[in-house]
């Protein structure tokens, strides 16, 4: 029997503000659900979710047979799945990178029972600077952020201040007059948030899923993102898995982006998302990896018409296996 813990950040109250916000536990249930209710189909599976006083009985009908580890709002994240990974045979966590909170549950647990992208790649994907930076010099296309040494000149449409080290949408705001952007920028800089001032790239919003192992990427679904802009701030307005075929010249081209995203960044492991822009003259423009569960998984085991967290779990089996295999042969070599 295969012991897996499920670990979502909002519902299990482990950010104790955004558990109070409709939308965002809306979210982050939808994801539990999801990652959960597919789990618990596979044989031979116990399933253990975490989640805050009152969450359970909230959940879909179809998560009913989960064992339920009820917390207090507040409690400390980070401990809680150091401690129960001991007791679970596979932790699948779903948190935001905001923070470095995904990276540090990843420390917190070891590598053969960590359901995810590695340390590293991790904190790689907690700055989209950074992010950008390493994948531009793989030779990817990436939105163009302000630098001391480098600043930004007039001429695109739009510029976005956000927070370097966010997820979502949040605290997002787009400016039409360059200065107005710098301005923003600089007072968010002197108030210690860790921001980024980037152009704004016309195009359709898209996202990828992705499943990855040891370098390589399978695309699973392009996706039409939902994106508002009303009085310069930015919102995510939900997502339509699948809008856009794989066989498409879109899709293809997506296809290759996933591939160089993931040779680039080897350390991507188990489901990943990638947001980016269609540019009409460009192609895809990637604005952010997001190397985790995203809202986009709700739903895509039905539309694949496979168990997707099965997909992941033997992924997840068969990159340990491997690793140990080569670590026993460097020692039998030594």
């Amino acid at each position: 029997m295969t012991k897996v813990l499920v670990y979502e950040y909002i519902s299990a109250g482990g950010d104790a503000a955004a558990l109070e916000s409709p939308a965002l536990l809306a979210m982050g249930r939808a994801m539990r659900d999801a990652v959960a209710g597919d789990l618990a189909r596979i044989p031979g599976v116990e399933v253990t979710c975490v989640c805050a006083a009152g969450e359970a009985a909230a959940t879909a009908a179809h998560v009913r047979a989960l064992a339920w580890r009820v917390l207090p709002r507040g409690h400390d994240a980070v401990a809680v799945v150091r401690d129960e990974a001991l007791r679970h045979d596979a932790v699948w966590v779903i948190a935001p990178e905001t923070a470095g909170v995904l990276a540090a549950m990843c420390d917190a647990v070891d590598a053969s029972r960590w359901m995810g992208c590695d340390a590293a790649s991790l904190r790689i994907a907690l700055s989209k600077r950074q992010t950008a930076r390493r994948l531009a010099q793989a030779g990817i296309a990436t939105t163009r952020a302000w630098a001391a040494d480098a600043p930004l000149q007039p001429g695109a449409p739009a510029w976005v201040v956000k927070p370097d080290d966010g997820a979502g949408a949040v605290a997002t705001h787009v400016y039409y007059d360059l200065r107005e952007a710098e301005s923003a920028f600089h007072q968010r800089l002197a108030a210690q948030e860790r921001v980024t001032l980037e152009e704004w790239v016309e195009g359709d919003a898209l996202s990828l899923s992705l499943l990855c192992t040891q370098g390589q990427a399978e695309l699973l679904s392009v996706n039409w993102q939902h994106i508002d802009v009303a009085q310069g701030r930015l919102t995510y307005e939900g997502v339509t898995v699948g809008a856009i075929s794989l066989s498409s010249l879109v899709g293809r081209a997506c296809a290759e982006l996933a591939a160089r995203v993931a040779h680039a960044l080897p350390g991507l492991q188990g489901f990943v998302g990638i947001d980016l822009v269609w540019h009409r003259e460009r192609g895809p423009v990637l604005i952010e990896v997001n190397p985790r569960v995203t809202c986009a998984y709700a739903g895509l085991s039905e539309r694949l018409e496979t168990n997707l967290a099965a997909r992941l779990l033997a992924a997840h089996h068969e990159a340990h296996l491997e690793a140990n295999s080569a670590a026993q042969q460097v020692c039998h070599a030594a």
